[in-house]
């Protein structure tokens, strides 16, 4: 109905400016695969070493309609004390993200920074409580600049390609 007051048909205007107005919007978001193992239980909680703690980020973002994109993000935690695994979390949060009318050179940065901007404090939130209900301290991931990881990524694909032209032309 909000849209029948927005564009009425009855007004004469075809709405084509208003269609094409650039459109950034969140349909959903979800914990799309949580995983908890603890292996060495329960003889190595008996451990009084201290942990190594490692952990792994990954993104990831597809298509999934028209104007429509998941964006994932993955966080891996592995907990050792002695070089065996205590715990390993692995989680992944996602969003469904409508992404419409917006230049293909400002699709990829909205899409590897603001999206997984959104979806991160979420994945923050998950992974610490995961720790804290399998009886450890909780494991809080600290912030991150997806700004600095995607421009990163563009200079490393950059430089990949430039050495790949190199490589050609000799």
């Amino acid at each position: 109905m909000a849209d029948d007051l927005q564009n009425p048909a009855n007004s004469g205007n075809s709405g084509t400016t208003e269609n094409a107005e650039p459109m950034f919007q969140i349909q959903r978001l979800y914990l799309k695969d949580l995983s908890l193992e603890q292996p060495n239980s329960p003889q190595i909680l008996l451990e009084q070493a201290q942990p190594q703690v490692d952990i792994n980020l990954g993104l990831g973002a597809e298509s999934v309609g028209d104007g429509m994109f998941e964006v994932s993000v993955t966080a891996t935690v592995t907990t050792k004390v002695n070089d065996k695994v205590l715990f390993l979390v692995e989680a992944k949060q996602a969003g469904i993200f409508e992404i419409r009318n917006i230049p293909d050179e400002q699709l990829q940065p909205i899409i590897g920074i603001a999206c997984p901007n959104i979806i991160y404090p979420y994945l923050r939130a998950i992974v610490s409580d995961v720790c804290t209900r399998a009886g450890f301290p909780p494991v809080v991931l600290s912030e991150m600049n997806f700004q600095a990881m995607y421009e990163a990524q563009q200079a490393q694909q950059a430089q990949a390609a430039a050495d790949g032209a190199g490589a050609s032309i000799n």
